[in-house]
């Protein structure tokens, strides 16, 4: 009784492998239809993935794969005949495609009793994934877009969920080409459109907050001349998003190395420095890229960004006379910008805040008593540290006037010091005073 009870039980799950490999090949046929049913088709392979009888089956994946591929080329055939026709459709299917006959190769890979492997499937699964990436292209550029909309729109919620499905795209066409699948290929090497969809997927995840997402993925858009040095940027910000203080500098030196041209690292690495008073380890490094690039104007600009902010730490420390040369040594930092580049912006409002930290510091020591024939000799010295100021605030205003923050408070500072009523109250006009 227990042997026919066994016997029972062994037709009834063969019957059940049975119906499942049945359940695939009805699928590939509805497929290959002239009018294909894609719903029935769709939903007997489903049930074959995910059945413990046929799931390991590389033929289930692959049939699976040819599904969404014939969905592709119906939606084209309505393209083609100026019929109405799904897009995002075609853009679904292509990936779905391209993820099923991966997981159909992977399959096919495994070795059999022998040892050896029998891949039937790679040649045309190759080829069609390579003639629908495109699509993978087309619809995480349809989401970002997306994405973006709803960031204008101040829908940061909605713009997050839409830049998920941008991600799932562009990681899918990269996931693609460096799978074993095209190892042959290397197309991290040789596919030049590959490293400028890692930059968007790189771009897409930091924007959704999705670290190791960016960190998967920028890496591959690294060598690329365009977008390298904003993939290390990506990389660098998961880092410091992730509190791995380690790697957020070793990133931020090997930016530096990488793209010298390119202030990102140089200016975050010299802010972590500055913000925890490592002056030296700042400077030094200031220097050390002047030495590579002497006209270089952001390195020479750093240098007196650092200096004033050492002005603030030698006062704190009681030591005016080294605040009072780190503030002359910023002024020729900024003045040796400004021969190079006129216009730069940061240069002229710093240098013209160097001369009012000056006349702050001169005004503490300047002697008081109205009486005594030195005070006049203080106050036209300190006059002139206002009126050495001005032009340069009044300069970076003209060239720049939507930077507010460059030259208004400054300028207020400068005209109330100047005793300058018309264009003090000008200024006070535009601080709403």
């Amino acid at each position: 009784m227990k042997r026919l009870f066994f016997s029972m039980v062994m037709l009834f799950a063969a019957s059940i492998t049975f119906a499942q490999v049945k359940s695939v090949k009805e699928a590939k046929s509805i497929a290959g239809a002239s009018n294909p049913d894609f719903k029935k088709a769709e939903q007997l392979i489903n049930a074959a993935m995910t059945d413990p009888t046929t799931q390991n089956d590389p033929e289930t994946w692959n049939v699976a794969g040819i599904v969404q591929q014939k969905r592709v080329t119906k939606e084209m055939e309505k393209a083609y005949l100026r019929k109405p026709y799904d897009t995002m459709q075609i853009y679904n299917s292509a990936l779905a495609m391209c993820e099923y006959f991966l997981k159909c190769d992977e399959l096919a890979q495994i070795p059999d009793a022998k040892g050896k492997i029998k891949n039937k499937y790679r040649k045309a699964n190759k080829a069609a994934i390579l003639g629908e990436r495109n699509n993978l292209i087309n619809g995480g550029i349809e989401y970002y877009n997306k994405m973006l909309e709803a960031e204008r729109a101040d829908e940061m919620d909605k713009a997050k969920e839409i830049g998920k499905n941008a991600l799932v795209f562009f990681t899918g066409y990269v996931d693609a080409l460096v799978s074993p699948m095209f190892a042959e290929e290397n197309f991290a090497k040789t596919d030049s459109v590959l490293p400028q969809i890692a930059y968007y997927a790189g771009m897409t995840a930091s924007r959704i907050s999705d670290y190791d997402a960016v960190l998967k993925y920028a890496p591959y858009a690294l060598e690329d001349k365009e977008v390298g040095h904003y993939a290390m940027e990506f990389m660098t910000i998961a880092y410091g998003a992730k509190g791995d203080s380690v790697q957020w500098m070793n990133t931020l030196k090997e930016g530096i190395e990488k793209y010298p041209s390119h202030p990102y690292f140089f200016g975050n690495l010299v802010d972590y420095y500055s913000n925890n008073n490592k002056y030296d380890e700042a400077m030094a490094y200031a220097d050390e890229m002047l030495t590579k690039d002497a006209k270089n104007v952001f390195y020479i600009y750093v240098k007196g960004y650092l200096y004033n902010n050492m002005y603030d730490k030698l006062k704190a420390d009681g030591k005016d006379e080294e605040a009072t040369a780190a503030v002359d040594k910023a002024i020729e930092s900024y003045k040796q910008v400004l021969e190079i580049d006129p216009v730069y912006a940061q240069a002229l409002s710093n240098l013209a805040f160097s001369y009012t930290q000056k006349a702050q510091d001169f005004s503490a020591k300047a002697e008081s008593d109205v009486t005594n024939p030195k005070y006049a000799e203080d106050q036209a010295t300190l006059k002139g540290f206002y009126e050495q100021a001005k032009p340069y605030y009044e300069k970076v205003r003209e060239l720049y006037p939507e930077q507010e923050n460059l030259w208004l408070q400054g300028l207020y500072r400068v005209y109330y010091n100047l005793n300058m009523g018309p264009e003090f109250e000008e200024i006070e006009g535009l601080m709403g005073l």
